[in-house]
């Protein structure tokens, strides 16, 4: 049954991923990244952290709807080989640029996670 679980959460999660990236990508046209990777990965890292945090601390969350979303939706939903391949991409023509987006990633990302915290704790720290 967690396997179900974890495999219907990550096809929705690849399928939502795929639309947040096109969304992104085609109406909001920001050339010099990549930016649908960078708001899936925030918007995960956010996710991922408020649930568990709210999970572990303040409330009582089924472990199913954990494996669900947090394994499986959100697995699916960010994506670390496609921000390696992206980077990589964008060294080869600038490195500036691939440094750019790696920060980018890393430090919204990480951001996006210690809001979710706080927000999941319901405290700062």
């Amino acid at each position: 049954m967690k396997f179900i679980l974890i495999a219907i959460g990550g096809a929705f999660g690849a399928l939502f991923r795929y639309f947040v990236s096109k969304v992104f990508n085609t109406h909001f046209p920001f050339n010099y990244i990549p930016l649908g990777t960078v708001i899936v990965n925030v918007l995960g890292a956010f996710l991922l952290s408020f649930v568990l945090f709210s999970s572990i601390e303040r409330f009582e969350v089924n472990p199913n709807f954990v494996l669900f979303f947090g394994t499986g939706f959100l697995g699916a939903f960010t994506t670390f080989s496609t921000f390696a391949y992206e980077t990589l991409s964008l060294f080869l023509t600038s490195p500036f640029r691939a440094l750019v987006y790696f920060f980018a990633n890393l430090f919204f990302g990480f951001f996006a996670a210690f809001f979710g915290m706080v927000l999941g704790r319901g405290k700062f720290l």
